[in-house]
């Protein structure tokens, strides 16, 4: 039996300790991210999960908004000061994607098949899972570390105003990513500052 796909999973895990210093560009992992989600599986064909794609000072501010919205849920300075030091952990690395489902899609088709109605949201979420986990083992196989958070929904709002989220996209999770290990290097030379969206 072939293990090729058992293999690349073992090399996809949690990694948290994440630098800037990778040899592909940002269109390189875009373009990787889009063809993972666009692959992966989805009851009735429905490609549900969206993505936006954050690099440089988006993916920065994309993390500072975390930053500032736990200091009111934490419940107290030190406390607070832990939860910093792995939110600035996540801002080190190199880019964030964010999930999204397209609720406009998921109500669609609960219109279009309403005997199956109760299911596509459900069906969206295994969607997530595998979308998420097609990009996870893309990134691992290229030698580039990820992690997978969950602040959603305690910032889905201020999100969707910073980078102009679609109305109909809900945020499922976060995940970042970057090189496997921080080394002493040059300042990270990507100087384009840009959110995909597809």
């Amino acid at each position: 039996m072939k293990e090729q796909l058992l293999e690349l999973s073992k090399q996809r895990r949690s990694i948290y300790a994440l630098g800037r210093h990778l040899t592909q560009t940002p269109d390189e992992i875009a373009d990787l991210v889009k063809k993972d989600i666009k692959l992966a599986p989805t009851a009735f064909n429905s490609q549900t999960t969206r993505a936006v794609i954050l690099f440089n000072d988006k993916h920065e501010q994309l993390w500072d908004i975390v930053a500032k919205r736990l200091k009111s849920e934490v419940p107290s300075e030190e406390a607070y000061q832990k939860t910093l030091q792995k939110i600035n952990a996540f801002k080190a690395a190199f880019g964030t994607v964010l999930y999204y489902t397209d609720m406009d899609t998921v109500h669609q088709l609960e219109n279009d098949f309403p005997l199956y109605a109760d299911n596509f949201y459900d069906w969206s979420e295994q969607g997530q899972g595998n979308a998420q986990f097609a990009v996870w083992t893309s990134l691992a196989e290229n030698g580039i570390g990820a992690n997978l958070q969950h602040y959603n929904p305690l910032i889905d709002d201020l999100v969707k105003e910073a980078f102009e989220i679609p109305d109909g996209w809900r945020l499922r999770a976060q995940m970042d990513f970057g090189q496997l290990k921080v080394t002493l290097a040059t300042k990270n030379s990507w100087t384009t500052i840009f959110a995909l969206k597809f």
